[in-house]
């Protein structure tokens, strides 16, 4: 399972907070199991980047999101799930996906995805999921979800997300941040400070180019934020609270996917013994194959007669 630090932190004023992480070997990972074309490795990249951190800020551990991109680009779909532990998986519907570079090394993520929705679903233990949609705005994964927090939410916030990638096609660099301004904290001098820095911030992935490797995770990680956040004033000088994990984690299982396959029913189940005598299933999250036996899927049948 590979996992990735994040630093969560709040200023001196209560004003805003941040969540902040170098998601490098996750996005790696991601590449690694789906077999993606740079397009695809940015894009699925960036999404379980941010989807991660969203779970970390939900109030309890076993509280869950998913994350939903849909579009009429080649890309087609992504979705991503995570928990409140911080751990997620996702996949992109079509791996392969490829379009000309939009500038020299500048991946057209957005023209990837395309025109569509985002979806955000959230199990908090209440009697029916909470779903928030809008239109996508840009396809470029970040600004749509600062609009969904925003219009679904009603919270200021602003999202930062990067996916590099080196010249063998795995992931050179890749980093997430959540910046939300706090109920009630809102004030006119932080919030001039923080725009201004929004918007001179430079690519998070030259930011974490920028940092020496020899460091630990967490010494890069509190670099990465003096080095966003350095010119605040005092009074809202942002200070680390907390540290989480994201982690890539599939939950499937062969007594998951058996639910699945008894969801078929018993017309379809019947013709699949009948016609094939098994069946194979792949998780779309981690490419794990379970192969049902005849003997198994009479079984099934059986338990659902």
């Amino acid at each position: 399972m590979e996992m990735s630090k994040v630093f969560v932190g709040v200023d001196r004023g209560g004003t805003y907070r941040v969540y902040l992480t170098i998601s490098t070997d996750l996005a790696e990972e991601a590449r690694r199991i789906h077999n993606t074309t740079p397009l695809a490795t940015a894009a699925l990249g960036r999404v379980i980047t941010a989807t991660g951190l969203m779970g970390l800020m939900l109030k309890e551990e076993k509280d869950k999101l998913t994350v939903i991109f849909k579009g009429d680009g080649p890309l087609e779909q992504i979705i991503a799930a995570a928990n409140g532990k911080g751990q997620v998986k996702g996949y992109v519907n079509n791996p392969s996906a490829h379009l000309p570079l939009k500038g020299p090394g500048k991946l057209d993520v957005g023209k990837g995805i395309g025109k569509g929705e985002l979806t955000v679903i959230k199990d908090i233990g209440l009697k029916e999921p909470q779903q928030g949609k809008i239109a996508l705005v840009s396809g470029e994964i970040a600004e749509d979800l600062t609009l969904y927090y925003y219009v679904s939410e009603q919270q200021n916030t602003s999202v930062a997300l990067g996916v590099m990638i080196d010249v063998d096609l795995k992931v050179k660099h890749a980093g997430g941040m959540i910046l939300q301004m706090l109920p009630g904290g809102e004030r006119t001098e932080a919030v001039i400070h923080l725009e201004k820095i929004l918007a001179d911030l430079p690519p998070l992935t030259s930011l974490i180019e920028e940092i020496p490797e020899n460091l630990s995770e967490d010494e890069r990680l509190e670099a990465l934020s003096k080095r966003i956040f350095s010119s605040m004033p005092v009074e809202f000088e942002l200070r680390k609270i907390a540290e989480g994990e994201i982690t890539w984690k599939c939950d499937c299982s062969r007594k998951r996917l058996e639910k699945v396959v008894a969801a078929l029913g018993e017309e379809e189940l019947s013709d699949i013994i009948e016609k094939d005598g098994k069946a194979e299933i792949l998780c779309n999250f981690c490419n794990e194959k379970y192969e049902f036996t005849k003997e198994e899927l009479l079984s099934i049948y059986e338990s659902i007669k």
